[in-house]
């Protein structure tokens, strides 16, 4: 009986709509409703019968360990992923995290076949020496519209990857130069950096957090604390590794607790920058996600992170806010830092995903002293930059951040629900904006759960140990959240 209310409760602000009508709700841009699916569809189990025997021939060339399904993109409409066996699901977890305004956006469509913009398509600069002449235009209409506090300058990059290793070169480089004072590199820092040899290749260290995800080039994986298979068999770097605080839930009442838990972790901070300066190898920089993703949707309170940001300061580090998978206005505002209410909250950000190509901002100090320290062939990709301003548009024209919130809300508020239905399968609800998460009560439930809600039409994330994220688009609506709990409660329902 308490199930059947519960699904009540939660249908009741979903607004039903005959099979195979489009779905036009009243908040929802024209633009989209035009063309978006109105429900999932499912004519097969996932992976079908297509997706797997495309398994099996892309398994003659690569390995296929990690692939779910085969995709038609051509067929992807907004919300709605349709796979090579023609399943129709909507999608919460949007190439994990990566797709801002839903699939084929009308805006961005138009984008491709703009004729001014085919130069951009056909054309890849090596950005580092040969930029297009209307790049800096481009970099003040798109990223530099939406920079961080105190962040005047920005370096483009592909990915999230690139983008935080050439962050830590920057640390690395700003550091040196800053214990250098006014003189330049020594003939012998020159000569020994030629064969990864001190004082060329100088003993320093970053700080990061177990838990935390930053990329899985060498540099990265050193600071990517979330899962074994990440890791294993790769050399990596004797830096120092703090504790990330891991709070009880709900947060109101285990306020004083998650209080300790934090004081204790920034301690340790504290100490390890201490232990690494008496080792010889000296932290340069810390580098911390606004909320841990990959390592479980974890979260700390603004507080945690503005004194953090201090003792960083405090110690001469640089301050580095990875915001490739928070960034982008999933948390209901652009920047997940902007959560912290402050004015000062980082020295480097780093961006990917929802923002199209990679890259980081940063403040003046920062800036690499001379060309080709901070180089790569491509550096970017311009034609992302035009994609990117359309969707930047898209969020402010039609309030996609208010719409985060709105829907953030009521998705969190239904995971509030269905943990007290079924609190033997499901608790510690958690979530800023649509950038939410819920712990099933081991990886084996979770990953369960995760299939058969997937074979219902609603594809999902897992990350951590045992939790299931969510990570919408950005024209992820309200009716699009609760249509995605009936389908969650039934799965519920019937799990045994």
């Amino acid at each position: 009986m308490a199930s059947v209310l519960l699904t009540f409760s939660l249908r009741h602000n979903l607004r039903l709509v005959a099979s195979g009508c489009r779905y036009v709700s009243k908040t929802a841009p024209k633009t989209l409703s035009e063309f978006e699916y109105d429900a999932p569809s499912m004519k097969t189990p996932v992976p079908g019968p297509k997706s797997q025997e495309l398994k099996k021939q892309l398994g003659e060339i690569q390995n296929v360990g990690a692939i779910n399904f085969f995709c038609n993109y051509e067929e992807s409409r907004g919300n709605y992923l349709v796979d090579a066996d023609g399943n129709r699901m909507l999608d919460l977890y949007t190439q994990i995290s990566s797709v801002p305004i839903g699939y084929n956006h009308p805006a961005l469509m138009k984008a491709v076949t703009n004729p001014n913009n085919l130069s951009a398509f056909v054309n890849r600069p090596a950005l580092g020496i040969l930029p297009p002449e209307n790049f800096p235009e481009k970099l003040i209409e798109t990223l530099l519209s939406v920079a961080p506090s105190g962040m005047t300058r920005l370096q483009t990059m592909a990915c999230g990857s690139c983008s935080n290793e050439n962050a830590f070169k920057s640390m690395f480089i700003w550091y040196r130069n800053k214990e250098r004072g006014a003189s330049g590199p020594s003939p012998e820092e020159m000569s020994s950096c030629m064969i990864n040899q001190a004082p060329g290749c100088p003993d320093l260290s970053i700080l990061s957090f177990m838990g935390g995800f930053h990329g899985r080039t060498l540099g990265c994986l050193a600071t990517t604390h979330s899962k074994v298979i990440h890791k294993l068999d790769i050399p990596s770097l004797d830096w120092p590794i703090a504790p990330f605080p891991r709070l009880q839930y709900p947060l109101e009442e285990f306020a004083r607790e998650n209080s300790q838990e934090e004081a204790r972790c920034l301690e340790e901070v504290e100490d390890l920058i201490v232990k690494w300066r008496q080792k010889g190898k000296p932290v340069a920089g810390v580098v911390v996600e606004p909320i841990q993703a990959e390592g479980g949707d974890n979260h700390a309170s603004s507080d945690f992170f503005i004194k953090l940001r201090n003792i960083a300061r405090k110690h001469g580090c640089a301050f580095h806010a990875d915001e490739v998978q928070t960034g982008g206005g999933a948390t209901g505002k652009f920047w997940a830092h902007e959560h912290w209410g402050t004015d000062d909250p980082a020295d480097i950000v780093s961006f990917s995903k929802k923002m199209l190509s990679g890259g980081y901002y940063h403040t003046d100090e920062l800036q690499p002293d001379k060309g080709y320290r901070i180089f790569n062939t491509w550096m970017g990709d311009p034609s992302k930059n035009l994609f990117l301003s359309e969707v930047l548009n898209i969020i402010r024209r039609e309030n996609l951040l208010e719409e985060v919130t709105r829907s953030g809300k009521a998705l969190l508020q239904g995971l509030y629900e269905l943990q007290t239905q079924y609190p033997h399968l499901l608790s510690r609800a958690r979530g800023q904006g649509t950038f939410c998460a819920i712990d099933a009560r081991d990886d084996v439930t979770r990953d369960n759960l995760l299939l058969k809600t997937r074979d219902k039409g609603v594809l999902l994330g897992g990350c951590g140990e045992r939790s299931i994220r969510f990570r919408p688009a950005l024209v992820f609506k309200e009716h699009h959240a609760h249509q995605f709990l009936n389908i969650f409660n039934d799965v519920l329902a019937e799990y045994k």
